[in-house]
């Protein structure tokens, strides 16, 4: 046997080695969690199958129908990666509430190139670390400084709405998304993008065309290899707009530290102006003064944080408002009683709402509350059980209630299409897949 000859027989046993070392080191989960039920898998592919052969619109019914065969618990398979689907909140509850499983499933890996190693999809240490880091960042008072944000841009959006009260029906979901937007780039960076008046914006198509092509490269797993997915239109678009995105965020840092050193900004004092006004203090200025009070955040740790942010504070914030209003437009007794609360609150008045106003809020709360259990912004999370197993927010409520109430305060909300006949897109966020089209009146 000459030289050649024995590489190759040694290259052929390391390989079979390292094959019964991975099928015996998985060889007791695979045979765990086929045991669960579940739709049949084909070699190799297992189970991902059904969803190459999904529409977008389907994804949640074939959840639902899967569901509905094989009970609130079972399995898939993506290749020889298990997974396992749990749908009822008691069940989930023992994983969402362990401070073990706090590892991100593999699908997370696919918004790093974004948000790299962020509060969203990081893990461990650093989860934990960043973690109790970010809380005190929204503790009330600091909350308390956004309100103003979120009550302007509540303003700006009823101007813009004025032109479709008391005419034919129209789609809100743009109009509420845009005004989301606006409130998360003022608050997560001190910056004014004026979304609702320039919805055209490089920044805002950018940002929409990362989150659509995230996701459609998570369901199709043949752009799951990077150096596959850049040679395609959309891996080229994706990463177009993901530089357009990253350069917008970078040079806000930038811009925020020159500001901060010019002006000595104390984000802890929270100091006032002349005119007795509070300094207004975006999540960037948090994050930047942490950094410089012995926090080992660098300007790439700062970019992290505050792209999740946005993605997180966005998206999921204008789905919510947007399945509320659809809701309450189906509901009119519901929504006369969210009415009469805040009549009852703001008594006749136009004056915007103040940060004791919304914690009033309590029936408008249950109404959002409701919604997120029908319409849930984020419909799937994906954990990583790394041993056996049994089987923020407050931010997001206060701008809900905040574009809510002030909805309820001007207009008669009617919903004008049928609950089953509305197409659901279950993607990174859950969004009507033609919109919201309601009929506005004035009060």
């Amino acid at each position: 046997m000459d030289a050649q000859d024995l590489l190759v027989a040694g290259v052929a046993v390391a390989l079979l080695v390292a094959l019964v070392q991975h099928v015996s080191r998985n060889w007791r989960l695979w045979r765990s969690v086929g045991c669960l039920p579940g739709p049949p898998a084909l070699p190799i592919v297992g189970t991902a199958w059904l969803f190459v052969v999904t529409k977008r619109e389907g994804l949640l019914a074939l959840l639902r129908k899967i569901t509905k065969s094989h009970g609130a618990v079972f399995r898939m398979w993506y290749g020889n990666l298990p997974e396992v689907h749990i749908i009822k909140a008691e069940n989930i509850e023992k994983v969402l509430s362990s401070c073990d499983l706090i590892t991100k499933s593999v699908h997370y890996t696919f918004l790093r190139p974004w948000l790299g190693e962020g509060l969203l999809t990081s893990a461990g240490n650093k989860w934990q670390r960043r973690r109790k880091m970010l809380t005190p960042a929204f503790h009330f008072k600091i909350l308390d400084n956004f309100v103003g944000v979120f009550a302007e841009k509540s303003k700006v959006l009823l101007e813009k709405l004025r032109k479709n009260a008391d005419g034919p029906e129209f789609d809100i979901y743009p109009s509420i998304a845009l005004c989301s937007l606006d409130i998360i780039c003022e608050t997560a960076m001190g910056t004014c993008v004026n979304a609702q008046e320039d919805a055209g914006s490089e920044y805002v198509s950018a940002t929409c065309s990362v989150t659509e092509l995230t996701m459609k490269r998570m369901l199709n797993p043949w752009l799951y290899p990077d150096f596959i997915f850049r040679m395609t239109p959309s891996g080229r678009q994706y990463y177009k707009c993901l530089d357009t995105v990253h350069q917008f965020s970078k040079q806000v840092i930038t811009e925020r530290r020159k500001q901060r050193q010019r002006s000595a900004l104390d984000v802890h004092a929270l100091s006032q102006d002349d005119t007795g006004v509070k300094n207004r203090v975006a999540f960037l200025d948090l994050l930047l003064d942490m950094s410089m009070n012995g926090e080992n955040l660098d300007d790439a740790d700062i970019q992290e944080e505050v792209d999740t942010f946005m993605f997180e504070g966005h998206d999921t914030t204008a789905a919510a408002m947007s399945w509320a209003v659809f809701l309450l437009g189906h509901h009119p007794d519901v929504q006369q009683k969210a009415f009469e609360e805040l009549n009852e609150i703001f008594q006749g008045s136009d004056r915007l709402p103040t940060f004791q106003d919304l914690q009033n809020m309590k029936y408008l709360e249950m109404v959002i509350k409701e919604t997120l259990r029908l319409y849930p912004s984020v419909p799937f999370i994906g954990r990583i059980n790394s041993k056996e197993s049994e089987s923020g927010q407050k931010f997001a409520l206060l701008e809900e209630k905040t574009v809510l109430s002030s909805l309820l305060r001007n207009y008669v909300i009617e919903s004008v299409e049928r609950r089953e006949n509305i197409k659901v897109t279950a993607e990174l966020i859950l969004r009507p897949m033609n919109g919201i089209k309601v009929k506005l009146r004035t009060r």
